[in-house]
């Protein structure tokens, strides 16, 4: 078992950071993993440049999905997740985030957080 990171831009306000926090600890205790640390920067980890710099297309998809809606305080971060697991769980736990994050159906949808597997 390794150390082994997943990392989400999410274009999201203090709720919607929240909510996709939870969907990422359900589906690492799910599959017996260990969460070793959970950070939300507004760089991005590992270089200079800001998060609104790389996300800053998340705030148009919003715009296009959720027309006339106010943005409110949504701001490009990167959530960035440390767990300890097995390279087979890991890609398991980032395939379950990612279907949590904007599940898919029968209808056009929007997703609630627009979001990017970085």
């Amino acid at each position: 078992m390794r150390t082994r990171t997943l990392s989400f831009g999410l274009y999201a306000d203090e709720r919607g950071l929240a909510w996709a926090r939870n969907l990422v600890r359900e589906a690492v205790a799910s599959r017996s993993a260990r969460l070793v640390e959970d950070n939300v920067a507004h760089t991005v980890f590992g270089s200079e440049l800001t998060t609104a710099d790389v996300y800053g297309f998340l705030a148009e998809q919003w715009v296009a999905e959720h027309p006339g809606e106010s943005s409110g305080e949504r701001v490009p971060v990167e959530l960035s997740v440390r767990v300890v697991c097995s390279l087979r769980t890991w890609r398991a736990i980032r395939k379950a985030v990612i279907r949590a994050l904007c599940p898919e159906g029968p209808k056009p949808h929007a997703c609630r957080v627009p979001w990017i597997a970085a």
